[in-house]
């Protein structure tokens, strides 16, 4: 009869058995572990790579149902093998491999919201482009806005600006009075008048700037603005074509486009923990499931050298030798 031949790193002795029974505790609802999608089978060489107490508590980890507690103190108990700190460890340690994220997002609507704690686990090692872009899904974000675009909108083409006709010799005729209820920016332009006498303009001049209006209040500005914008500054001296000099201004003063993109401002429902010290944060700024400080590699504070403290204590001693030999 065949034997199933098991790993002898993954084969723990009968009181801890690798395969998890049927007493390990479950979460609390909502709560646990939770299997990343698109895994590979499990195989008998699962793990084979890592070292010993890490492919150890993988393999039991992997064995445990949806929903299990995945806390380190639940798993210390399960295993005897392993206290908390070597527990807390192999964690990390798996973070760093790929094989689990922990992570905590807000459940329900309103008011009622709280926190839920949960660890996703892959049997198949995943890169940290593959856990950001998973967890953003769960987050309900799409993967390019885990990325902050540093490049600003691309601004309007400009129109190169045309010299102003004389209004002595502009052959085109007069447009035609505006027809039925008028515009907010034919509004606007008849209103100069009242501000200035100087702007006075005519039925056939407001239908004729109404169009360069128009193109004010598309990109956000108010009739209010627009008056204030064409009548502020005036020069002291009389102005001879009231017509030509708002056209001027309308083309010379004329506001930016709005951006056509907005920035949401919603805050995160999905947070990754640092799988060392709980740190929580955006999954793409916490590469290997670890926050900056936990981050191998990060320095640290300089500390204190112990030799110049031994030699101040030196200089201190030899000085009160010296005042012991004086007569």
């Amino acid at each position: 009869m065949a034997t199933e031949n098991f790993s002898a790193a993954l084969r723990a002795p009968a009181s801890a058995s690798s395969v998890p029974s049927t007493a390990h505790p479950m979460a609390v609802p909502g709560y646990g572990k939770r299997s990343a999608p698109d895994q590979a089978p499990r195989r008998t060489d699962d793990f084979l790579l890592l070292p010993e107490r890490e492919r150890y508590i993988a393999a039991f980890i992997d064995r445990l149902p949806e929903g299990a507690a995945m806390t380190v103190k639940t798993l210390a108990r399960q295993l005897p093998r392993y206290g908390q700190q070597a527990v807390s460890t192999a964690l990390t340690a798996l973070s760093v491999a790929g094989y689990l994220r922990r992570i905590r997002r807000l459940a329900g609507d309103g008011d009622q919201v709280r926190w839920v704690f949960r660890t996703f686990w892959s049997r198949t090692a995943r890169d940290n482009e593959w856990w950001t872009t998973f967890l953003a899904a769960e987050d309900g974000r799409s993967p390019s806005e885990t990325q902050v675009s540093a490049s600003p909108a691309p601004a309007p083409p400009a129109v190169p600006q045309q010299p102003e006709p004389d209004p002595a010799s502009d052959p085109a005729p007069d447009p035609a009075p505006h027809p039925g209820r008028p515009s907010p920016a034919y509004d606007a332009l008849a209103q100069l008048g009242c501000t200035d006498p100087r702007l006075a303009l005519s039925a056939a001049d407001c239908a004729t700037l109404e169009g360069l209006a128009q193109e004010w209040l598309e990109r956000g500005a108010t009739p209010a603005h627009l008056v204030q914008a064409l009548t502020a500054g005036l020069p002291a001296e009389p102005i001879i074509s009231p017509r030509g000099f708002v056209r001027r201004r309308l083309t010379d003063k004329k506001p930016p486009h709005r951006p056509t993109t907005t920035t949401s401002t919603a805050p995160p429902r999905l947070l990754v923990e640092c799988t060392k010290c709980g740190t929580p944060g955006r999954p793409e700024a916490l590469p290997d499931g670890l926050c900056r400080t936990c981050r191998p590699g990060t320095p640290t504070p300089p500390e204190p050298a112990a030799s110049a403290v031994a030699h101040h204590v030196h200089q201190r001693v030899d000085a009160l030798r010296a005042l012991t030999r004086t007569p």
